[in-house]
């Protein structure tokens, strides 16, 4: 017997997704995507399949602010292996070199940590989603490629130790951190790095990420109980799941406009000033709170149309 195929249909929210390991982010996608029969998805942000936590997944027009979405800051819990460096910075990859662990002090750990703290620069692992050429670096690393990745600056606003219990006591070299930091921070780099500077190696063997600006406090549903809500409560009920839009689009300063005005950009005509902050992207509410779409303050103060939603189209409408 084959399965019916699903039939897909307009559907608009953020699900904040609790991603399982095993799963590539873009799995997980399609996962949600099935489950609640939406058109169009996207997330905003991969986490690699080891990693588990947090993953805002964007349905419908809620994608069109998923590109704004992916340079917030974020946070992650993660446990460093020391002593031993793998190929790909984590515990999937192979081993290429083991070494023994020196002994560490809660001084050093610190002063290290501070070092990969602030605006440093990170070369990004050789096994990652960066393209080149137009493909990813993982394609190329795995045909064996060589493959010579330029460091990049990036925004490490935490770096902290939360338990080293388990190397002080002479067992497993593992450290427990905390980490906070912007756009494009590799955390296996990280790591990968901390060993380094430790003198004997590290790869990451756990990672959690624990939110992603806005949502700081997310309620995170995982694709088990997703999958049984829709069984035993229907379709209707998970989509209770959903965030609005509106709760995306917190990241941005937003400005208010009145029906008339938002007919305006609805057409694509811009609106004159002043409005506030000068050249800056902006979220565009109605007069009752309802996002129309993102858009753009120049520098005179005049605010023109960028991605709006649907029914921020010529006639006003709501989604219908």
């Amino acid at each position: 017997m084959t399965r019916p195929r699903t039939q897909f249909r307009k559907l608009d929210g953020i699900l904040l997704l609790d991603k399982p390991q095993g799963l590539s982010s873009n799995q997980a996608l399609q996962r949600v995507r099935h489950l609640f029969r939406a058109e169009k998805g996207g997330h905003t942000g991969s986490l690699d399949p080891l990693a588990t936590g947090l993953l805002p997944v964007c349905l419908g027009e809620a994608t069109k602010i998923a590109g704004g979405l992916l340079g917030a800051r974020k946070a992650y819990e993660t446990v460093a292996r020391l002593g031993i460096v793998t190929d790909t910075d984590d515990a999937e990859g192979q081993p290429l070199r083991e070494r023994p662990v020196p002994a560490l002090t809660i001084d050093t750990l610190d002063a290290a940590l501070k070092t990969l703290t602030g605006r440093i620069r990170q070369r990004p692992p050789i096994y990652s989603a960066l393209k080149r050429g137009g493909e990813p670096l993982y394609a190329k690393a795995r045909r064996g490629e060589v493959i010579e990745v330029e460091e990049r600056e990036i925004d490490v606003h935490a770096f902290e130790l939360l338990n080293a219990a388990d190397l002080l006591d002479e067992g497993t070299p593992n450290l427990r951190l905390h980490v906070e930091c912007g756009s494009g921070t590799y955390v296996r780099s990280l790591v990968r790095d901390l060993g380094e500077l430790l003198g004997c190696g590290a790869h990451v063997a756990e990672l959690r990420r624990l939110w992603v600006d806005p949502f700081r406090e997310p309620r995170m549903w995982t694709l088990a109980a997703l999958e049984g809500l829709r069984e035993q409560a229907g379709e209707r009920v998970l989509e209770s799941c959903l965030l609005p839009i509106e709760a995306g689009m917190a990241s941005w300063p937003s400005v208010r406009v009145n029906a008339a005005q938002a007919q305006r950009l609805g057409r694509g005509q811009g609106l004159r000033g002043p409005y506030q902050p000068l050249e800056r992207q902006v979220a565009i509410l109605d007069e009752h709170g309802r996002g129309l779409g993102l858009g753009e303050v120049d520098a005179e103060g005049g605010l023109r149309p960028g991605r709006l939603f649907r029914w921020a189209a010529v006639n006003g409408q709501g989604p219908g």
